[in-house]
């Protein structure tokens, strides 16, 4: 009988926490990047009234009798399964489609959170804003070199930050020239390219190629608009002016393979109203230009020159990478947003605030960029919400209150049977 109300007793007690991690579940519903937990149970020792034997020749064996003392918690299991997306329209939130985990530190502990709600603090570092723990990744270098080998660094978005002007020194042009094109008057194609100086002073330069009287051969020039262009000297290769294409409508390359150069020279203030020169060549690439049948347009892709600016906004990819836009129109790379990867998440440790900690059972976490090794990618201007299963926790409501409810019925039943055994006496 006294069986009976330890294991009763057990059984309230067991659902009690059984109804707390439910609740917890349900009042974390609207929780950013919140795992939702489970309860299992197990059966307590069990006392063995007897052993069980084997059979003989003229009689069978039999089972063991065993009366059981009640349950106990198996396990309260963390579900790291897919939160749904949220948009929020912010480029500082930031949520993990698939495995993987964001890292933090405070200073002096890591943790690891799937809750992506971050905003660029005062230094202009990226953190968490509700406990201002910083983001952790790796900054690009001055050159916009990101190094994943090294240790991991707060992240920085220097919003406002300037960035010096940088002189041309490549471009890139690409284009179809019409084979088709007339000889008298000789056919051309041109497009405008701004050249910058060292101090971000642009300078329009027309580059013309226009069709002789050779066959599949181009004449090359430079002009600009600018008087402060003094002359302008085009080297399509080894000296020479011209650009020539096979019968297939490549470019021939020139001899030692070299590009085409354009060398300008520039007037320049050097104070007290004199005046002096600067000097400085270009490079073209012209890989992309071809010579066939139709519509002919000249057009550059790429150019090395800049003025100077000021980053005005940022954009992070699906592999993490922070990109910088500037006022100039320029983007460069500010970074890299670490991720980490567990071989067992389930072993984590709540360490409040939507974080967790490594513990001896999660693992050593494999550090990585973001959809690489495993790990998810990121998405921006998204959040993670909690992964509760409100039908499913509503379901467990009622599992854990009749449990309860059955559990105690059990210590009234046992009580009554234990008052008619007390009542023999009388």
């Amino acid at each position: 009988m006294m069986k009976a109300l330890f294991a009763a007793i057990a059984g309230l007690q067991n659902h009690i926490t059984y109804m707390d991690v439910v609740g917890n579940n349900i009042a974390n519903v609207n929780t950013q990047g919140f795992k939702a937990s489970r309860v299992t149970f197990q059966d307590m020792l069990t006392q063995t009234i007897s052993g069980a034997s084997a059979p003989t020749e003229s009689r069978g064996g039999t089972n063991p009798q065993q009366v059981g003392l009640g349950i106990k918690i198996g396990g309260i299991d963390v579900l790291h399964t897919q939160g749904s997306l949220q948009a929020t329209g912010r480029n500082t939130d930031f949520a993990i489609q698939g495995s993987g985990f964001f890292v933090i530190q405070d200073g002096t502990r890591t943790f690891y959170t799937r809750d992506g709600a971050f905003d660029v603090a005062v230094s202009g570092e990226l953190v968490n804003p509700t406990n201002a723990y910083k983001v952790q990744g790796w900054r690009a270098d001055t050159n916009g070199v990101v190094n994943i080998d090294a240790p991991l660094t707060s992240l920085l978005i220097p919003m406002g930050q300037s960035i010096a002007a940088q002189a041309t020194t490549q471009i890139s042009l690409q284009g179809n020239l019409d084979a088709g094109a007339s000889i008298t008057p000789p056919g051309s194609f041109s497009t405008t390219v701004d050249i910058y100086d060292s101090l971000g002073q642009a300078y329009p330069v027309t580059i013309k190629y226009t069709k002789t009287d050779q066959p599949n051969k181009w004449d090359v020039t430079a002009t600009s608009t600018n008087a402060k262009v003094n002359a302008l000297t085009v080297d399509t290769g080894a000296g020479g002016t011209t650009v020539e294409f096979d019968a297939t409508g490549r470019r021939i390359d020139p001899p030692a393979g070299e590009k085409m150069s354009i060398d300008v020279d520039l007037a320049t203030e050097s104070g007290a109203g004199t005046t002096g020169t600067v000097a400085f060549t270009v490079e073209v690439d012209q890989e992309s230009v071809t010579q066939f049948a139709g519509l002919g347009n000249i057009a550059p892709t790429f150019n090395n020159g800049y003025s100077a600016g000021s980053l005005i906004t940022f954009s992070v990819g699906p592999l993490g990478d922070i990109t910088g836009i500037f006022s100039n129109g320029t983007s460069r790379p500010l970074g890299q947003i670490a991720m980490a990867l567990f071989t067992n998440p389930a072993g984590l440790q709540r360490a409040g605030s939507n974080n967790f900690e490594s513990t001896s059972n999660s693992g050593v976490p494999a550090i990585g960029r973001p959809s690489t090794g495993g790990r998810g990618s990121i998405g921006a201007g998204v959040l993670e919400g909690s992964n509760t299963d409100l039908a499913r926790e509503f379901t467990n409501v009622v599992i854990a209150q009749r449990g309860f409810q059955a559990s105690s019925r059990i210590i009234s039943t046992a009580d009554q049977m234990l008052e008619g055994l007390v009542n023999l006496i009388r």
